[in-house]
């Protein structure tokens, strides 16, 4: 229901913060297929986690520690 609400009004990104956080496995994959399906669809994401896993299946990742970026870089979703 909140991925409903979050895109009600077609914005142009969606901010998710842990997304995943609380959720079992298996409401959490639903929730990643969900998004990356509204991703492929032109919408932008922009998503925080501390899941290395989940991060890995962006195309573009951005990872920081104690403010400082540490990394920035694009790769193929689903490689390390």
């Amino acid at each position: 229901m909140a991925i409903a609400r979050a895109v009600a009004m077609e914005p142009a990104v969606v901010l998710a913060d842990e997304p995943t956080g609380n959720l079992d496995r298996t409401s959490g994959r639903e929730v990643i297929e969900v998004l990356e399906a509204l991703n492929r669809q032109g919408l932008t994401l922009i998503l925080v986690t501390h899941d290395l896993e989940l991060g890995r299946r962006a195309p573009w990742c951005i990872e920081m520690r104690d403010g400082t970026i540490l990394r920035d870089y694009r790769s193929t979703p689903g490689t390390p």
